[in-house]
């Protein structure tokens, strides 16, 4: 650690002490893995949007920004913001805010991040099903999770959306369901 960030500790922790010990806020519970984890995800967004900010200020030399880069950035940003919801810790509620800011101004560029956790699921729409599996107590087809989420850049998609669909179990029927829809 270095001679700032050690000093900055000592202010963070002399900050602490003169509040009442009830009202102190104690350092995240995360683990080294935890922390590395968020570290990298924050990294995987930085790079994403420092290169489509490097597109984008390249963009009226006539060399645009490559689609596939936009959606593997929003992609980046839409799991990285996925993990972090519902986060206890301070940090995590902080990312998770930096990363909601940076979705807001993808979005303001036009670019639209779809999650179709679920939506009732029709054979017409434009996903990708990866697996469709039973699921007791569905009264009709429902995407169970999405995998990677549609992505749209001025509603026109640039991505299309992978989900995992369930579906109502009919009473004794055993046919495995992915070889009937495939």
């Amino acid at each position: 650690m270095t001679v700032t960030g050690t000093y900055a500790r000592w202010r963070a922790e002399a900050r602490q002490r003169r509040q009442h010990r009830e009202f102190r806020i104690e350092e995240p519970l995360w683990g080294k893995e935890e922390r590395e984890r968020l570290r990298e995800l924050v990294t995987q967004v930085s790079t994403a949007l420092a290169a489509a900010e490097r597109q984008s200020a390249t963009a009226g030399t006539g060399s645009g920004l490559s689609e596939s880069d936009l959606a593997t950035a929003a992609t980046a940003l839409w799991r990285a913001r996925k993990r972090l919801d519902g986060a206890d810790d301070r940090a995590a509620r902080q990312a998770g805010r930096l990363l909601a800011m940076s979705q807001e101004s993808l979005e303001a560029a036009g670019v639209a991040v779809q999650d179709h956790d679920g939506t009732l699921y029709d054979s017409g729409l434009a996903l990708e099903v990866l697996v469709f599996q039973d699921e007791p107590g569905f009264t009709a087809e429902r995407v169970v999770e999405t995998v990677r989420p549609s992505v749209y850049l001025a509603d026109r998609r640039i991505q299309m959306g992978q989900v995992i669909v369930g579906c109502p179990v009919a009473p004794g029927n055993t046919e495995d369901r992915n070889a009937r829809h495939h």
